[in-house]
């Protein structure tokens, strides 16, 4: 009953953000969310999105307005290629876009239309989910990430990022606190069996994991431009409390993915229980912003 009550409680988005992430982290974890003196990794995450409300957020978490901080921060070869931005489903040229690419909604998660082959493309289903896409404000379609609440609504198109001879791209993904990366998620083969592993800056395995997918056995090749990858995400983290930096590196090309402030929304279990505080003891939160 009392799951029940928290379910019900969590779709009413217009309650306080102090009050609503609460309830919200309640319902998603089980565990209590003191704000008034957060120590785990998910609860400074949920203290960032009610109270730290930085400006420069919006641009970075809008997957168009990033490209212009790349750019300036670490230079435009690290961007993968744009094929077009639109703010119309019906601004959506397929015939000018090539045989592969994906098209993502720039203000929110996961809104991505992967295409790898131009034949099995349903046009009319594509602007459908471009329609449902656009009139969505990921701000209260999640659980009230303070970034996107102001994005303006976009599509863009963009080159399919592929290895040869491989289904899936590794993922890396820079944790930094403070400006400073401290350890890395590495996600495999999304497309066949999604596994996934921690490494600490000198590429050595750590002893946690998460609640989301099983950890890969065997060991990973460091990349040979590795320290290139550790400057990139450290350049692009700059001041911020957290942020997560995400890169693929295919062939030795090394190429940005996107900056998340919220990963999994602040839900994500970290296992054992302890690397939940231990984690949470890297992030240093600023005074109140906004």
């Amino acid at each position: 009953m009392k799951r029940l009550l928290l379910g019900l409680i969590k779709k009413m988005k217009f309650l306080p953000p102090p009050f609503y992430v609460r309830v919200y982290y309640k319902y998603y974890t089980g565990k209590k969310l003191n704000l008034e003196d957060p120590r785990e990794f998910n609860e400074k995450i949920q203290w960032l999105k009610v109270y730290y409300k930085d400006p420069r957020l919006t641009r970075l978490v809008d997957k168009y307005s990033v490209r212009s901080y790349v750019k300036e921060k670490v230079g435009e070869k690290y961007l993968n290629q744009l094929l077009g931005v639109y703010e119309r489903p019906g601004d959506v040229d397929f015939s000018s876009l090539p045989e592969k690419f994906v098209i993502k909604g720039v203000h929110g998660c996961n809104w991505n239309l992967i295409v790898e082959e131009t034949s099995e493309l349903v046009v009319w289903k594509a602007r459908l989910k471009f329609r449902k896409w656009l009139s969505r404000n990921y701000y209260y379609r999640s659980g009230l990430e303070w970034a996107y609440k102001n994005v303006k609504p976009r599509l863009i198109a963009e080159a399919y990022l592929e290895e040869v001879g491989r289904k899936s791209i590794n993922d890396y993904k820079f944790f930094c606190f403070n400006g400073k990366p401290r350890f890395i998620q590495i996600d495999l083969e999304r497309k066949e069996s999604h596994s996934r592993r921690y490494y600490d800056l000198d590429w050595q395995p750590l002893t946690f994991t998460d609640t989301d997918y099983p950890p890969f056995k065997d060991s990973l090749e460091r990349p040979p431009n590795y320290e290139e990858m550790v400057e990139v995400a450290t350049r692009l983290a700059d001041d911020f409390p957290f942020v997560r930096v995400d890169l693929y590196n295919l062939g030795g090309r090394i190429v940005f993915g996107e900056m998340t402030f919220y990963p999994a929304d602040g839900r994500l279990e970290f296992v054992p229980d302890q690397y939940n505080r231990i984690i949470g003891d890297y992030l240093i939160l600023p005074e109140p912003l906004g």
